[in-house]
């Protein structure tokens, strides 16, 4: 009996060889190429989420200090003149504002700016004295502040405490909203306040994904039931 019969068996050639770890190299590189795709998908979308979250909690603090304006105070509410807070230097700023009310027998003021470096700062002064001073938000790329007034001059003589419809149309639209200028350049009580904050996600490492992420926008409006600020004298 011949002892090699039975076991005529080809095993993998070279080339077979070759072959299969190619095809193999390919599947795994294309599970890797899908595996890194969709792990800078997530960063990208948990930037964009914390970057939204953050926008938001800073919006609520702020309109929940505004809202106090004038509270148990005969002070000017909110303050457009210069300077809006100490050092500063503009006649009128577009991005800080100035909020006054009384809590527990002390008089508050709270300062909102964008500074020099693109954050959102909170300044708490309490009876004139500097208390705490927060930064709220990074990466902040806009802080606007436009106003609705009551008792527009050549439009509505008297103040009413409902916000002017400046271009009579009808409607509140973009149109009825003022900048600081102009409520500082006429005698006009204040009746509303509309914020837009814009900001972008955190890149410390400059990765170019998180970097083309459109600037998140939130705009919010807020009515001072205190009635309200007149412009400082």
């Amino acid at each position: 009996m011949n002892p090699n019969e039975g076991s005529n068996q080809k095993g993998m050639t070279l080339i077979e060889l070759l072959v299969g770890l190619i095809v193999s190299t390919i599947i795994v590189a294309g599970v890797y190429r899908v595996f890194v795709a969709q792990t800078r998908a997530y960063t990208v979308q948990e930037q964009v989420v914390e970057v939204q979250q953050n926008i938001r909690g800073a919006m609520e603090l702020m309109l929940r200090d505004i809202r106090m304006a004038g509270y148990r105070s005969n002070v000017t509410p909110v303050t457009l003149a210069t300077p809006v807070f100490p050092g500063d230097t503009a006649t009128v700023r577009t991005d800080a504002i100035r909020v006054e009310y009384q809590r527990a027998g002390n008089a508050h003021t709270v300062v909102y700016f964008r500074n020099n470096s693109s954050q959102l700062i909170r300044e708490l002064y309490i009876n004139g004295a500097l208390n705490v001073t927060d930064v709220f938000l990074e990466n902040v790329d806009t802080l606007n502040f436009t106003y609705g007034v009551d008792g527009t001059v050549g439009l509505e003589t008297s103040q009413n405490g409902a916000m002017d419809d400046r271009n009579g149309d009808g409607a509140f639209d973009d149109n009825d909203w003022v900048p600081a200028a102009t409520v500082n350049s006429g005698n006009l009580n204040i009746v509303a306040i509309r914020v837009a904050l814009t900001a972008a996600p955190p890149n410390p490492n400059g990765n170019p994904d998180i970097g083309n992420i459109v600037p998140r926008n939130l705009v919010s409006t807020v009515n001072l039931r205190n009635l309200c600020l007149i412009k400082s004298n």
